[in-house]
């Protein structure tokens, strides 16, 4: 497995969210990204995970709720990888994948567009 510190690990989340369109990261709402080490045991492969209700889905009835969460999980990423080249465009594509699902995006369409 490639060797990654977490502290690296989070630079290049917050590198990838940075190269995001501001046009895009002005129209985000309520969503707050974290880095994790691993999945829960169920899924122990995720890449990343969207929880909560997509731009598309909210009505008026979205009010004073909890920020939606982005989580980009360390372990699988590193072990899928073979270099830190390979980290980089991985944690940029789980990044663009799950800021898709706050937008209201789903897998299909990212599949199509090459977000897998």
């Amino acid at each position: 497995m490639l060797e990654m510190t977490r502290e690296e690990f989070e630079e290049l989340v917050a590198e990838a969210l940075d190269r995001i369109p501001p046009e895009l990261t002005r129209l985000m709402d309520n969503v707050a990204v974290f880095v994790e080490d691993e999945p829960s045991p169920d899924d122990p492969e995720l890449l990343g995970l969207y929880e909560g209700t997509p731009l598309t889905e909210r009505g008026e009835w979205y009010a004073g709720v909890l920020p939606d969460r982005i989580t980009i999980y360390r372990g699988p990423t590193l072990r899928m990888c073979e270099s830190r080249e390979d980290v980089v465009e991985e944690t940029e594509i789980t990044v663009v994948h799950e800021i898709a699902h706050h937008f209201g995006i789903d897998d299909d369409r990212l599949h199509a567009l090459g977000y897998g």
